[in-house]
C-alpha cells in the first residue's frame, strides 16, 4: 500500500485566511448586522468535501482565530466551530449528495447551532443581545452558501486539491 499525498494545503489555508479577512471587513453597522459567517461556511465546506484532511482540530483553530478577530472570549466560537465540524463530519456522506437548496437549508441549521452555542455563551456572561437581527446570520449564510459551494469547489478542481 503506498501512502497517499494529500495537495493543495496552502489553498485550504489561503481560503480560510480570505474567510477570516471576510469576517473583520469594514461594513455600515445595517449591513454588518447581515454578514455571513465565512469562516463558518468555509469549514463546512472543506469537512465536506475533505474528511479526511479538515475535522474538529481544524475547526477549533479557526474558531480561535475568529475569537481573536472579534476580540470575544477565547473559545467560545472555537467550541462552536469544533461542534460544527464534528455535525459535518458525522453527515458528510448525506449532505454531499442533496441539491444544493437542501445543502443550505443543512447550513442554516448548522449556522443556527453555532450562533446558539455563542448566545448560551454570551448569556452566562450577561451579554445577551437585544434584538432579533442577531440571527441575520443565520439567513444569510445559507442565502451565499450555493455561491461559497461553487467557488470553493471550482478552486478544489482547479488546483486538484486532494
Amino acid at each position: 500500500m503506498t501512502p497517499q499525498t494529500h495537495q493543495g494545503g496552502w489553498i485550504i489555508i489561503a481560503t480560510f485566511v480570505a474567510a477570516l479577512m471576510l469576517t473583520v471587513v469594514p461594513l455600515p453597522d445595517w449591513l454588518g448586522q447581515m454578514r455571513p459567517e465565512w469562516a463558518a461556511l468555509v469549514l463546512i465546506y472543506w469537512c465536506m468535501a475533505l474528511p479526511q484532511r479538515i475535522g474538529v482540530g481544524v475547526g477549533w483553530i479557526v474558531g480561535l482565530f475568529v475569537d481573536v478577530l472579534r476580540a470575544e472570549l477565547l473559545g467560545q466560537y472555537a467550541l462552536a466551530f469544533a461542534l460544527i465540524a464534528y455535525v459535518t463530519l458525522h453527515l458528510h456522506r448525506r449532505v454531499r449528495v442533496f441539491p444544493l437548496w437542501q445543502q443550505a437549508a443543512s447550513v442554516l441549521v448548522l449556522i443556527v447551532l453555532e450562533q446558539m452555542l455563542i448566545l448560551w455563551v454570551k448569556g452566562i456572561m450577561g451579554q445577551s443581545p437585544h434584538t432579533w437581527t442577531y440571527w441575520l446570520p443565520s439567513v444569510t449564510s445559507m442565502l451565499v452558501w450555493p455561491i461559497v459551494y461553487i467557488l470553493l469547489r471550482g478552486i478544489r478542481r482547479y488546483y486538484r486539491i486532494s
